[in-house]
């Protein structure tokens, strides 16, 4: 085990947040140093040091790739806080639904490994076919890493993960690769794009969303990362769209424009 110095955290500590927004705390030492041991094992790296000499050095974006695959958890699920999805379908649809025949556009924040957007996907199929709408709805699927991207690209999951899945979507949306995977259908494909993206950088959209899903990934950062991330998203939002937050993350009422809806459920009026 290469045991890292108080001074190699802070050099790391410090590079992960002034790139990725994300704070690590001092009890997180042992948690850094033990997510890179592979790496420096791998690279025949002695020390962190020479490890983050690599990563500042290196130019084609490889090593920063590799960090943030490391670091980040990406742990999710389908169906987590469900009722964020049932708010979606019930509320924000139907206020929408005119909306939906020009272009409605949701943005899956931190999307990790899909499940939210094939999910936000499925509804939105759902509704339009409910509905007999002629629709553009565009759903962007964002995150950091690449290692999650390439895996939320595929569409592919185990049986395990979707069984909590209703068995209509099961047979409407999901295709049977075999006894232990399924794959979404292109109709479900098609809605998503997914992209890298740093939250931390200034927002490129041209257009505006009606509803943004950015769910336990502000956890990771710190008060004032937050507060700037929670403008930019205000300016990316339509009046009237919505922004869902995790249930166990909030945003305070006084330092915001966005009105208060529920808990992790915010509206821009």
């Amino acid at each position: 085990m290469i045991d890292i110095t108080e001074k190699e955290f802070i050099q790391f500590s410090q590079l992960i947040e002034s790139r990725y927004g994300i704070h690590l705390k001092s009890e997180k030492k042992s948690l850094l140093m033990g997510r890179l041991q592979n790496v420096l094992m791998k690279k025949n790296f002695h020390n962190f040091t020479q490890y983050y000499d690599y990563i500042i050095q290196d130019k084609t974006g490889t090593a920063t790739n590799e960090l943030v695959d490391k670091i980040t958890t990406n742990h999710t699920f389908f169906l987590r806080e469900k009722g964020h999805f049932t708010f979606f379908e019930d509320v924000v649809l139907p206020y929408f639904e005119k909306t939906l025949k020009d272009g409605f556009r949701v943005w899956s924040a931190g999307c990790s490994s899909g499940e939210e957007p094939y999910t936000l996907s499925m509804i939105l199929s759902d509704f339009i076919s409910n509905h007999k709408i002629q629709s553009e709805a565009r759903i962007l699927a964002t995150d950091i890493s690449d290692k999650v991207l390439n895996q939320a690209r595929t569409g592919v999951y185990t049986s395990e993960s979707i069984d909590v899945l209703p068995n209509m979507w099961k047979l409407r949306y999901l295709n049977k690769i075999d006894h232990e995977k399924y794959e979404f259908n292109q109709s479900i494909k098609e809605k998503i794009l997914f992209k890298k993206f740093n939250l931390m950088n200034d927002f490129p959209f041209r257009r505006k969303f009606h509803t943004i899903f950015c769910r336990n990934v502000m956890i990771y950062f710190d008060y004032s990362t937050r507060s700037e991330l929670i403008k930019k998203f205000y300016d990316a939002i339509e009046i009237g769209g919505y922004l869902f937050i995790g249930q166990s993350e909030s945003i305070i009422r006084d330092n915001n424009q966005f009105q208060y809806i529920m808990p992790s459920v915010y509206r821009k009026v």
